[in-house]
Protein backbone atom coordinates (compact mmCIF):
# COMPACT_ATOMS: atom_id res chain seq x y z
CA UNK A 1 0.00 0.00 0.00
CA UNK A 2 1.45 3.33 -1.02
CA UNK A 3 1.05 6.53 0.92
CA UNK A 4 2.06 4.94 4.22
CA UNK A 5 4.32 6.93 6.54
CA UNK A 6 7.98 6.00 6.12
CA UNK A 7 10.27 5.61 9.14
CA UNK A 8 14.06 5.53 8.87
CA UNK A 9 15.61 3.33 11.57
CA UNK A 10 19.24 4.23 12.32
CA UNK A 11 20.71 1.49 14.52
CA UNK A 12 23.98 -0.41 14.11
CA UNK A 13 23.10 -3.33 16.42
CA UNK A 14 21.25 -5.94 14.37
CA UNK A 15 19.04 -7.39 17.18
CA UNK A 16 17.82 -3.90 18.21
CA UNK A 17 17.24 -2.93 14.59
CA UNK A 18 15.29 -6.10 13.82
CA UNK A 19 12.95 -5.53 16.78
CA UNK A 20 12.25 -1.98 15.66
CA UNK A 21 11.69 -2.95 12.03
CA UNK A 22 9.37 -5.82 12.98
CA UNK A 23 7.18 -3.66 15.20
CA UNK A 24 7.08 -0.73 12.79
CA UNK A 25 6.06 -2.96 9.89
CA UNK A 26 3.41 -4.57 12.11
CA UNK A 27 1.99 -1.06 12.63
CA UNK A 28 1.79 -0.61 8.86
CA UNK A 29 4.75 1.74 8.36
CA UNK A 30 7.21 1.59 5.50
CA UNK A 31 10.67 1.12 6.99
CA UNK A 32 14.14 2.07 5.78
CA UNK A 33 17.30 1.03 7.60
CA UNK A 34 20.72 2.59 8.12
CA UNK A 35 23.58 1.25 10.21
CA UNK A 36 25.78 4.34 10.28
CA UNK A 37 25.42 8.07 10.66
CA UNK A 38 26.76 8.84 7.18
CA UNK A 39 24.27 6.44 5.57
CA UNK A 40 21.44 7.97 7.63
CA UNK A 41 22.31 11.49 6.47
CA UNK A 42 22.44 10.45 2.83
CA UNK A 43 19.13 8.56 3.03
CA UNK A 44 17.41 11.43 4.83
CA UNK A 45 18.50 13.88 2.13
CA UNK A 46 17.58 11.63 -0.78
CA UNK A 47 14.42 9.90 0.45
CA UNK A 48 12.95 12.36 2.99
CA UNK A 49 11.42 9.87 5.44
CA UNK A 50 8.49 11.02 7.56
CA UNK A 51 10.29 10.23 10.83
CA UNK A 52 13.72 9.06 11.99
CA UNK A 53 14.45 6.73 14.91
CA UNK A 54 18.05 7.55 15.74
CA UNK A 55 20.36 5.63 18.06
CA UNK A 56 22.85 7.76 19.98
CA UNK A 57 25.76 5.31 19.82
CA UNK A 58 26.72 4.86 16.18
CA UNK A 59 30.09 4.08 14.57
CA UNK A 60 32.10 7.04 13.24
CA UNK A 61 29.41 9.76 13.28
CA UNK A 62 27.41 9.75 16.53
CA UNK A 63 23.65 10.05 16.69
CA UNK A 64 24.01 13.45 18.34
CA UNK A 65 26.08 14.73 15.42
CA UNK A 66 23.66 13.19 12.92
CA UNK A 67 20.78 14.97 14.65
CA UNK A 68 22.66 18.26 14.65
CA UNK A 69 23.34 18.02 10.91
CA UNK A 70 19.76 17.00 10.12
CA UNK A 71 18.35 19.95 12.02
CA UNK A 72 20.88 22.36 10.49
CA UNK A 73 19.93 21.56 6.89
CA UNK A 74 16.83 23.16 5.37
CA UNK A 75 15.85 20.01 3.45
CA UNK A 76 15.84 17.76 6.55
CA UNK A 77 15.16 20.00 9.57
CA UNK A 78 11.41 19.36 9.36
CA UNK A 79 11.76 15.58 9.76
CA UNK A 80 10.88 14.52 13.33
CA UNK A 81 13.77 12.76 15.10
CA UNK A 82 13.23 10.43 18.05
CA UNK A 83 16.57 9.71 19.68
CA UNK A 84 17.00 6.29 21.32
CA UNK A 85 19.75 5.90 23.88
CA UNK A 86 20.91 3.89 26.89
CA UNK A 87 22.01 7.21 28.42
CA UNK A 88 19.35 7.95 31.02
CA UNK A 89 20.85 10.88 32.91
CA UNK A 90 19.01 14.18 32.76
CA UNK A 91 22.05 15.91 31.27
CA UNK A 92 22.01 13.42 28.36
CA UNK A 93 18.29 13.93 27.71
CA UNK A 94 18.79 17.69 27.73
CA UNK A 95 21.74 17.43 25.36
CA UNK A 96 19.76 15.28 22.94
CA UNK A 97 16.77 17.62 22.95
CA UNK A 98 18.89 20.75 22.70
CA UNK A 99 20.66 19.27 19.68
CA UNK A 100 17.27 19.20 17.99
CA UNK A 101 15.73 15.81 18.74
CA UNK A 102 11.94 16.01 18.90
CA UNK A 103 11.76 13.26 21.53
CA UNK A 104 14.15 11.15 23.60
CA UNK A 105 13.55 7.49 24.54
CA UNK A 106 15.72 5.57 26.99
CA UNK A 107 16.70 1.91 26.51
CA UNK A 108 15.25 -0.47 27.51
CA UNK A 109 11.98 1.00 26.31
CA UNK A 110 8.38 -0.13 26.03
CA UNK A 111 7.53 -0.87 22.41
CA UNK A 112 3.94 0.18 23.03
CA UNK A 113 5.09 3.54 24.41
CA UNK A 114 7.55 4.04 21.55
CA UNK A 115 4.81 3.43 18.98
CA UNK A 116 2.63 5.99 20.78
CA UNK A 117 5.46 8.53 20.65
CA UNK A 118 5.90 7.84 16.94
CA UNK A 119 2.19 8.45 16.31
CA UNK A 120 2.43 11.73 18.25
CA UNK A 121 5.26 12.97 16.06
CA UNK A 122 3.60 11.78 12.84
CA UNK A 123 0.44 13.65 13.82
CA UNK A 124 2.39 16.85 13.17
CA UNK A 125 3.78 15.93 9.76
CA UNK A 126 1.33 13.29 8.49
CA UNK A 127 -1.99 14.12 10.22
CA UNK A 128 -4.04 12.13 7.72
CA UNK A 129 -2.13 8.97 8.67
CA UNK A 130 -3.63 9.14 12.16
CA UNK A 131 -7.15 9.90 10.97
CA UNK A 132 -7.31 13.66 11.40
CA UNK A 133 -9.61 15.72 9.18
CA UNK A 134 -7.60 18.11 6.98
CA UNK A 135 -8.88 21.53 5.95
CA UNK A 136 -7.55 24.13 3.56
CA UNK A 137 -9.75 27.05 2.54
CA UNK A 138 -13.07 25.57 1.41
CA UNK A 139 -11.65 22.03 1.00
CA UNK A 140 -12.06 19.34 3.67
CA UNK A 141 -10.58 15.82 3.59
CA UNK A 142 -11.67 13.02 5.92
CA UNK A 143 -9.00 10.35 5.51
CA UNK A 144 -10.77 7.72 7.62
CA UNK A 145 -13.98 7.94 5.63
CA UNK A 146 -12.15 8.65 2.36
CA UNK A 147 -14.38 11.65 1.62
CA UNK A 148 -13.59 15.07 0.16
CA UNK A 149 -15.75 18.19 0.24
CA UNK A 150 -15.41 21.61 -1.37
CA UNK A 151 -17.82 24.33 -0.29
CA UNK A 152 -19.89 21.56 1.28
CA UNK A 153 -20.19 19.60 -1.97
CA UNK A 154 -18.73 16.11 -2.01
CA UNK A 155 -16.07 15.33 -4.60
CA UNK A 156 -15.63 11.81 -5.91
CA UNK A 157 -11.92 11.23 -6.41
CA UNK A 158 -10.04 8.17 -7.53
CA UNK A 159 -7.62 6.63 -5.00
CA UNK A 160 -4.54 8.22 -6.58
CA UNK A 161 -6.10 11.68 -6.73
CA UNK A 162 -7.23 11.27 -3.11
CA UNK A 163 -3.68 10.46 -1.97
CA UNK A 164 -2.33 13.40 -3.99
CA UNK A 165 -4.77 15.82 -2.40
CA UNK A 166 -4.04 14.45 1.07
CA UNK A 167 -0.30 14.92 0.49
CA UNK A 168 -0.80 18.53 -0.60
CA UNK A 169 -3.11 19.31 2.31
CA UNK A 170 -0.78 17.89 4.94
CA UNK A 171 1.85 20.47 3.93
CA UNK A 172 0.16 23.54 2.37
CA UNK A 173 2.64 25.80 0.65
CA UNK A 174 5.33 23.14 0.30
CA UNK A 175 6.58 22.60 -3.23
CA UNK A 176 6.65 18.89 -4.11
CA UNK A 177 8.82 17.66 -6.96
CA UNK A 178 7.48 14.92 -9.22
CA UNK A 179 9.92 12.40 -7.70
CA UNK A 180 8.81 13.28 -4.17
CA UNK A 181 5.16 12.85 -5.14
CA UNK A 182 5.97 9.52 -6.78
CA UNK A 183 7.57 8.31 -3.53
CA UNK A 184 4.75 9.60 -1.33
CA UNK A 185 1.73 8.69 -3.47
CA UNK A 186 2.77 5.68 -5.53
CA UNK A 187 5.41 4.22 -3.22
CA UNK A 188 9.17 3.80 -3.40
CA UNK A 189 9.08 0.24 -4.75
CA UNK A 190 6.82 0.92 -7.74
CA UNK A 191 8.18 2.24 -11.02
CA UNK A 192 5.99 4.94 -12.53
CA UNK A 193 7.05 7.49 -15.12
CA UNK A 194 7.32 10.93 -13.56
CA UNK A 195 4.98 12.40 -16.20
CA UNK A 196 2.23 10.24 -14.72
CA UNK A 197 2.23 12.74 -11.88
CA UNK A 198 1.19 15.50 -14.29
CA UNK A 199 -1.73 13.42 -15.54
CA UNK A 200 -3.11 12.77 -12.06
CA UNK A 201 -2.53 16.32 -10.87
CA UNK A 202 -4.51 17.43 -13.94
CA UNK A 203 -7.36 15.12 -12.97
CA UNK A 204 -7.32 16.40 -9.41
CA UNK A 205 -7.41 20.02 -10.56
CA UNK A 206 -10.33 19.29 -12.88
CA UNK A 207 -12.27 17.66 -10.01
CA UNK A 208 -11.58 20.61 -7.71
CA UNK A 209 -12.69 23.13 -10.34
CA UNK A 210 -15.77 21.11 -11.25
CA UNK A 211 -17.05 21.14 -7.69
CA UNK A 212 -17.60 24.88 -7.57
CA UNK A 213 -16.70 26.26 -10.98
CA UNK A 214 -13.87 28.25 -9.39
CA UNK A 215 -10.12 27.98 -9.79
CA UNK A 216 -8.29 25.14 -8.10
CA UNK A 217 -5.73 26.06 -5.42
CA UNK A 218 -2.93 23.87 -6.79
CA UNK A 219 -0.17 25.82 -8.48
CA UNK A 220 2.57 24.69 -10.82
CA UNK A 221 6.04 25.85 -9.84
CA UNK A 222 8.09 25.96 -13.02
CA UNK A 223 11.11 23.68 -12.86
CA UNK A 224 10.25 22.51 -9.34
CA UNK A 225 6.87 20.79 -9.09
CA UNK A 226 3.50 21.47 -7.51
CA UNK A 227 2.19 23.11 -4.35
CA UNK A 228 -1.11 23.77 -2.65
CA UNK A 229 -1.73 27.46 -2.11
Amino acid sequence: MSGQPCVLVVEDEAPQREVLVYNLEAEGYLVQQATSGDAALEMAREDAPDLILLDWMLPEVSGIEVCRRLKSASETRGIPVIMISARSEEVDRVRGLETGADDYVVKPYSVVELMARIRTQLRRVRPASVGEVLEFGDISVNSEEHRVFREGRELHLGPTEFRLLTTFMERPGRVWSRDQLLDRVWGRDIYVDSRTVDVHVGRLRKALRGATGTDDPIRTVRGAGYALG
